[in-house]
């Protein structure tokens, strides 16, 4: 199993990143609010919380394991 390390801050930009996506899907789904409305704000969140996942997502894949750095030192 790879282990990777995190900070705080790379939890939460994370973590943030998918409550704007699943915020944007829920108001792109739900009724509260007129259809423009809506929509804008849906398609906005879903649009920030998907393009900034991807440059998170290669972050994490690239990043050193703990075991990979004790083996290259």
């Amino acid at each position: 199993m790879i282990e990777r390390k995190f900070t705080i801050a790379e939890i939460l930009l994370i973590a943030g990143t998918r409550v704007a996506l699943g915020a944007g899907i829920g108001l792109l789904l739900a009724s509260q609010l007129n259809n423009d409305q809506r929509k804008a704000a849906g398609l906005a969140l879903a649009l920030v919380g998907g393009l900034t996942t991807i440059p998170l997502a290669l972050g994490v894949i690239s990043k050193r394991s703990a075991e990979e750095i004790r083996h290259a030192a």
